[in-house]
């Protein structure tokens, strides 16, 4: 895929996949070094800010694509939980509301899986789903650089976050689990 003003918000999110594994490799090599989750960290933002410009260009330059579409909310999921996941060997969360982050996610994806199947409805992000990105990427970005006590209120800011946008995306959508006469 050349690269186009056409196809850079795609490519942003290709590139978000990709930093993916070398963020895996940085945490699993570097441990519990200080240094390697700062570098973690790092990358990690430079990441996440992929997830805001290349929607943000491809808004303004109307060249929202149907790759776009699929692959920009999962390279974010992938993203975040991989990070979540990985925070907790380092002792940096419990698993317990990682695992809760997870589950809601995969909940989600598959309500959005079932909405696209059943009436091709795309659901967009709501506020409260924005406001649980935003907080769990600063979670995960505060702990890694070492600031754990504010790292630590956003994941639990995040956790009430995460349990209120997916009640309001299931609640919106309930419809979605009524069989057809």
């Amino acid at each position: 895929m050349k690269f186009t003003k056409e196809n850079l918000p795609n490519n942003l999110t290709i590139a978000r996949i990709f930093a993916i594994p070398v963020f895996l490799l940085i945490i699993v090599l570097g441990g519990h070094s200080q240094t390697w989750q700062i570098v973690a960290a790092v990358l990690f933002a430079v990441a996440s800010a992929t997830d805001w410009l290349d929607g943000y260009l491809a808004r303004k330059w109307h060249i929202v694509s149907n790759f776009g579409k699929f692959a920009d909310p999962l390279a974010d999921k992938m993203l975040v939980m991989a990070a979540f996941i990985m925070l907790v060997p380092l002792d940096l969360a419990p698993a317990w509301v990682i695992a809760v982050i997870v589950c809601r996610e995969l909940a989600v994806t598959g309500l959005r899986l079932l909405l696209v199947e059943q009436g091709g409805v795309v659901m967009a992000a709501a506020l409260p789903g924005k406001i649980k990105t935003f907080t769990q990427m600063l979670s995960i970005i505060f702990l890694l650089l070492g600031l754990n006590l504010i790292g630590t209120i956003f994941l639990y800011i995040c956790l009430v976050a995460t349990i209120y946008s997916g009640y309001d995306y299931f609640a919106k959508n309930m419809s979605v689990f009524k069989d057809a006469d």
